[in-house]
Parts: structure tokens; C-alpha cells; sequence
């Protein structure tokens, strides 16, 4: 019974990431293990559940009807021992997260050093990306992402409060090369952009005016995935950016930058810790909800 279970996790694994490699990396086993649980498991079934080659892992038909039968019950199976392995008074396990690059009140420190001082059984382990996937398909126990973009069957808990996005420059830059009154004016400056991976188009630049929405497609003559370059780009008199205020602030308050076109950014719902609905909830999930929620209000040390 025991190994049946190993191996229907394994199958899960491989089907879901479409890879023994990373199947392995989730399942904190070698690749060598993944495949013999593998074939036990079609050797007991007696067919073949997955095409391997040289470069690419598939569902067989059989494989892909056994997988929609069983997924759902072994997520759930999986989720109520990880539950009955954790210790009910005191949070423990490793807690996997998938946190945007710009949620600067999750990843700026403070929350995350004061959670961890607070449960030192529980292991953080932070993936920062942007990248759109399924939290539950990939392994991970909750994320943080702006709300507009969750999808309607996550719970949701706040982490920030509203947020808006500006444009900033440094004085020098300002100084040499003048200040846009209007956003139809951004495409005559060096701007500094970001796009989420080489294959997709800088992302463009939006705005509000007299309450109708609208976007800027400027040509940035540096164009990263990384906020700090931007940050750092932008604060060497490189050019106009784009981001979210608090990820400003800091710059702003000491000068090194000046806030530009605030008439056109007005504020939107923010940050939100988010994870599916589910009968019994981790303590260590637990745990960072209550965290979150304490250090919104003020209660958390740090």
C-alpha cells in the first residue's frame, strides 16, 4: 500500500511537471528513484503510463485518463498527511512561496525575519517571479501577487495596502534632458523598462486621465526583468522608469529621485498573500496568515 502511494506521487510529479528531473527536485529524490517508482507503478498496473525520450516526457492516452482520475485525490491525500506530520502547537516543515519581484512589503525583509525569528521550525523558501503558473501544479504552499490578478477560487489575504505606479527620474537626469508634464511626452526621453522574459514585449506603461484608462508604449533603450537594475539604473541618471511607489519611496524621500506625472497614477488594490481553498490548512500556511494579517496591523516585531 505504502509503495502504491509512493508511486502514484511520483506519477503526480512527473505528469504535472512533464519532467523527471524537476519531478525529483520537487520530490527531494534522486532521478534514478523517480523512474524505478515508475515503472513499479505501471509494472503493477500493467501499462504504460508515460513516453520517455532522449529529450522530452509525455502522458500515454492511458496515462493521461489515469491521471485525471487520480490527481485530485492525491493532492488532497498528500495535503491531509502533511497536515497530520506537522505539529499542531508549533508550525514546522518547509513553507514554499512564489512571490512577485515587485512586492516589495513581502520581500523588503521585515516580514519575512520576523516570521522566521518567531517560527524557527518552519523553512522558508522563496521563489521571486514573475512568471503566471499554477501555484498548486508547481508545489508551492501560497503567493504573493497583486490582486487584480488572481484568479477567483484563491483566498486571499492582504499584505499591503493600495497601490499605485509612478514614473521617476533622477534630478540630474531632469536637469539635462527636462520633465514630462503629460505621458504622450514620455516617448521623447531615454526610459528604462521591463518585460518579464526575453520573448515578451516591454511592458507598457499605464495611466489615468479624467477617468479613462490608457498606455504609453515607449521604446526603452534599456529594457530587464530586474527591478533593482532598473532602480539602480535610473538612480545613476540613466532615464525615466516605472514602478510601484514603495518600491520607491525610500529614493524619494531622500531625494535621489523625483516622483513624475502623479495626476495620471491614481491607486489600486495592492498586495495579496494567496493560496486555494482547503478543508485543513497547514500549520505553517497557518502560521503566515496570521503573521501577514499581526504585521499589517502594526504587531510583529521588525
Amino acid at each position: 500500500m505504502i509503495s502504491d502511494l509512493t508511486g502514484l506521487s511520483v506519477f503526480l510529479a512527473v505528469a504535472e511537471t512533464r519532467s523527471f528531473r524537476v519531478a525529483a527536485e520537487r520530490l527531494g529524490v534522486t532521478r534514478s528513484a523517480v523512474s524505478q517508482s515508475l515503472r513499479r507503478l505501471e509494472d503493477r498496473l500493467g501499462m504504460a503510463l508515460v513516453q520517455r525520450t532522449t529529450r522530452s516526457v509525455s502522458l500515454t492516452e492511458a496515462g493521461a485518463a489515469f491521471f485525471e482520475r487520480v490527481a485530485p485525490s492525491i493532492r488532497e491525500l498528500t495535503q491531509a498527511m502533511q497536515t497530520a506530520s506537522d505539529q499542531p502547537e508549533r508550525p514546522s516543515g518547509r513553507l514554499r512561496l512564489a512571490v512577485s519581484s515587485i512586492a516589495e512589503s513581502f520581500i523588503s525583509g521585515p516580514l519575512i525575519a520576523s516570521f522566521a525569528a518567531a517560527h524557527p521550525a518552519v523553512e522558508i523558501d522563496v521563489t521571486v517571479t514573475d512568471a503566471e503558473f499554477d501555484i498548486v501544479a508547481e508545489g508551492f504552499d501560497a503567493g504573493v501577487r497583486l490582486g487584480e490578478v488572481l484568479e477567483q477560487d484563491m483566498i486571499a489575504v492582504p499584505v499591503s495596502g493600495d497601490q499605485r505606479q509612478i514614473v521617476v527620474a533622477a534630478p540630474g537626469y531632469l536637469e539635462r534632458h527636462g520633465t514630462p508634464t503629460h505621458p504622450r511626452e514620455l516617448a521623447a526621453h531615454r526610459c528604462i523598462g521591463w518585460r518579464p522574459a526575453p520573448d515578451v514585449a516591454p511592458y507598457r506603461w499605464e495611466f489615468t486621465e479624467e477617468g479613462r484608462d490608457f498606455d504609453v508604449a515607449v521604446k526603452p533603450q534599456v529594457t530587464t526583468n530586474d527591478m533593482g537594475l532598473m532602480l539602480r539604473t535610473a538612480l545613476a541618471g540613466g532615464g525615466l522608469t516605472f514602478g510601484m511607489e514603495e518600491t520607491f519611496r525610500p529614493y524619494l524621500r531622500r531625494g535621489e529621485l523625483v516622483a513624475l506625472l502623479e495626476d495620471y497614477g491614481p491607486p489600486f488594490p495592492g498586495f495579496f498573500l494567496y493560496f486555494p481553498e482547503r478543508r485543513n490548512m497547514a500549520p505553517k500556511l497557518r502560521a503566515l496568515v496570521d503573521h501577514v494579517r499581526q504585521h499589517r496591523t502594526g504587531g510583529a516585531a521588525g
